[in-house]
């Protein structure tokens, strides 16, 4: 069942907020869908769904992002949902902005007590799914992918994981290598248990590694030099060298002047809807 929170006109179209129980998380979850003008012809529209960073909810690409019009444009449903289960009642989820509330790294845990609600990517990949097909016309096989930092990992990882659903897939500043870098070991760490095997699942560059050119048609990637998270946390190079050992088109575009935040993404949202459009439309 789909409880509708509100819905607004939206460039010719419809910006919704929706609540829904997840068997997967075993709690309710909230999502944010735009569906685009084109809907009100019929027929079913290609749909992107988008993961988004630390501390970010369903609410903050529809609002900060700039994606509407563009997406209306293109004829684009666009789907956003929360960064982690809410209301899980473990000690200590809220205790800090990188882990936890607001951090579930798109993985399912593996981990006490985290297993039980904590399984972000099987939400993604099957609930969440399940839900915009059966409530809005999108096609089941046109979907594409995208994210940023926290959600740039999942974006990534879910489309080398389950390359039978995403038949696109891009990123703004991704957490590339994630077994590699703070934010990533602590949370795998604490998620997945000690480093091995399961951690490689999780990692963009090492699943890439094992790949051969997984998406012919190009990966996009965006990312500030002015992000201060650059250096240490994101580490795009290992990405791109994977990609280079995979045989995998990689655009990697580097901008001077921009940092981490939704002015950035902003400044190249167009390029992003245009990119997964082309494939998508393909």
């Amino acid at each position: 069942m789909l409880e509708t929170l509100s819905e607004h006109g939206c460039f010719g179209g419809v910006q919704g907020y929706y609540r829904h129980a997840a068997p997967a998380i075993g709690l309710d979850m909230r999502f944010s869908v735009f569906v685009p003008p084109q809907a009100a012809t019929g027929g079913k529209l290609p749909v992107l769904f988008y993961l988004a960073g630390l501390t970010c909810t369903e609410e903050t690409f529809m609002i900060k992002a700039g994606a509407q019009r563009v997406a209306a444009d293109l004829g684009l449903i666009l789907v956003a949902c929360d960064t982690s289960p809410r209301g899980a009642g473990i000690a200590g989820e809220s205790d800090s902005w990188d882990f936890g509330v607001g951090a579930g790294f798109y993985l399912d845990a593996t981990q006490a007590p985290w297993s039980r609600h904590y399984r972000m990517e099987s939400y993604v990949v099957e609930d969440l799914r399940a839900a915009v097909l059966a409530h809005f016309p999108a096609d089941a096989q046109r979907v594409g992918i995208f994210g940023h930092s926290m959600g740039g990992h999942g974006a990534l990882t879910l489309a080398l994981r389950h390359r039978d659903i995403y038949r696109s897939v891009s990123a703004f500043a991704p957490i590339a290598a994630p077994s590699q870098c703070p934010w990533g070991r602590n949370a795998f760490g604490h998620y997945l248990g000690e480093q091995g095997p399961a951690w490689r699942e999780h990692d963009a560059s090492e699943l890439m590694r094992g790949l051969r050119s997984p998406y012919p048609q190009g990966i996009l990637i965006d990312q500030g030099l002015a992000d201060k998270f650059l250096a240490e946390q994101l580490l795009p190079e290992q990405f791109e060298a994977a990609c280079k050992a995979a045989s995998q088109p990689l655009t990697l575009r580097r901008h001077e002047g921009y940092d981490h935040g939704y002015y950035f993404i902003a400044s190249f949202m167009e390029d992003h809807l245009r990119f997964h459009h082309q494939v998508l439309a393909g």
